[in-house]
């Protein structure tokens, strides 16, 4: 791709025994953080409207040394934390009192807590544009920006989805369909992030469904991470079965760096990621090939 924060990778799979509209279920209901190889520490899904405690699992985090170092780049305000100028001032504000328990003390828990919630409110009355700027610590990065810059060196991708990611508003504003919201923290390069993420579904002609998987925000690691489905029915060894396509589109300020074998090094790592991910996903909801 020609800016070299953008990776894109494609791969394709089928799964027995389920339908397109079966395997949408399944992956709305599919938990990763049973996974231990996956690194997804903490999952919870968000209403519309969410409040402060839906983001109470944070208390839970575990004491790993991902956790510890997202904690000890959050009190000391990193350079590397995607958070905007206005959203860093709250830190200061809010960090001296508390001791707080667990893995993340309650000063780091308050803080995101604030963040996420405003973020989340945000993506529901304005889309991906309405979020604030990374911007904290260099360049204004808008995560808009970066998706809308990730499709349009995709043609035919943008194209197949056109009229779907149209109805998402993915990249512009908030669409017609109703997004399915989630937050997590996981691990990034071996660093401990907290993301939003929104899903989306939608059924086509002859069984067809097309969905998307939007991360809209990222502490660090990168700026944002979109994954387009498409899927067919097909028939199997006499089964109904889901021939599914996988684009997965990334935008990175540590890809912008790499070069020659580095450059082909991570986009195998990125691959290795999403057959792990597909692998155990279809060991859990179907056992597909």
């Amino acid at each position: 791709m020609s800016n070299p924060r953008f990776l894109a990778v494609q791969s394709c799979y089928v799964t027995l025994g389920s339908s397109p509209a079966q395997q949408i279920e399944a992956l709305r209901g599919w938990d990763a953080t049973r996974h231990r190889e996956l690194k997804v520490y903490l999952h919870s899904d968000l209403p519309s409207n969410p409040t402060p405690a839906n983001f109470e699992k944070l208390t839970s985090a575990p004491g790993n040394a991902s956790v510890r170092s997202f904690v000890a780049a959050t009190q000391k305000l990193s350079p590397s934390l995607q958070i905007s100028k206005e959203e860093a001032k709250k830190f200061s504000a809010g960090a001296g009192g508390g001791g707080g328990g667990g893995a993340m003390p309650a000063p780091v828990v308050a803080f995101w807590t604030d963040i996420l919630t405003a973020r989340t409110k945000s993506f529901v009355s304005s889309g991906m544009s309405g979020q604030p700027p990374y911007d904290q610590a260099g360049p204004s990065v808008r995560a808009s920006d970066e998706v809308n810059g990730l499709l349009r060196e995709q043609g035919k991708i943008r194209n197949q989805f056109s009229s779907f990611l149209g109805a998402t508003g993915i990249g512009r504003g908030a669409g017609s369909l109703k997004p399915e919201l989630y937050w997590e923290l996981l691990d990034v390069d071996d660093q401990g992030e907290v993301t939003l993420g929104a899903s989306y579904s939608r059924g086509g002609a002859g069984g067809t469904y097309q969905a998307a998987d939007a991360l809209y925000y990222a502490s660090g690691g990168y700026y944002v991470a979109l994954t387009l489905y498409q899927m067919w029915p097909v028939t199997v060894e006499g089964k109904p079965s889901t021939l599914v396509w996988r684009g997965d589109m990334i935008s990175a300020a540590s890809l912008g760096s790499l070069h020659g074998v580095e450059r082909l090094a991570s986009e195998s790592v990125t691959m290795k990621n999403i057959t792990k991910a597909v692998t155990l996903f279809r060991r859990d909801t179907s056992g597909g090939r």
